[in-house]
């Protein structure tokens, strides 16, 4: 069985074509940790393989920053996950997965899963991710800026207020 070679080199700025050492792996391993801790390498060392592209460590740390649409995957999978469990109305979903009521609300509204509670929503006719919600027209014709009254016409006829299409969801 042969042994992976590695270099070892200093991580605050990383220079593959002059390490600090190079040998097998668990005897540079060790080297590093012993080195490191009596104080002959006062830096943080990186081991690395020959031929490796090395970084800097801010952008090996840029590079693992979470994705946006990663976060909101895991998010929704949890409120999916929640939501088979028997969990149908945005607080139930709040308590069972621990995010905060408006990003809960954000999340079922945009992936449209079914509440138990009936509801109106308002989706803005060109950017349909753009959904505003109330429990009562009342709620909603308060966050929209509208009277109620235009508000419950709209949603009899598909119509538009104040740059939203209007619907009432049903209780399930």
């Amino acid at each position: 069985m042969t042994e992976t070679q590695v270099l070892v080199i200093n991580a605050d700025r990383p220079d593959i074509d002059h390490p600090l050492a190079i040998g097998p792996e668990p005897e540079m391993f060790k080297l590093a940790q012993h080195n490191y801790k009596s104080g002959e390498w006062p830096f943080p060392v990186r081991l690395v393989k020959p031929g490796t592209k090395v970084s800097s460590d801010e952008a090996y740390l840029a590079s693992m920053l979470p994705d946006p649409q990663a976060e909101e995957r895991e998010q929704i999978k949890e409120i999916r996950r929640a939501y088979r469990a028997g969990k149908h109305t945005i607080r139930a979903l709040t308590d069972e997965t621990g995010y905060f009521t408006q990003r809960v609300s954000y999340l079922v509204h945009k992936y449209r899963l079914p509440l138990r509670n009936e509801y109106w929503r308002a989706e803005k006719y060109d950017n349909p991710n753009e959904v505003i919600t109330g429990q009562t027209v009342e709620l909603l014709g308060d966050k929209l800026g509208a009277p109620s009254q235009s508000i419950r016409q709209a949603s009899y006829s598909n119509g538009i207020v104040c740059g939203y299409y209007i619907s009432r969801v049903p209780r399930v």
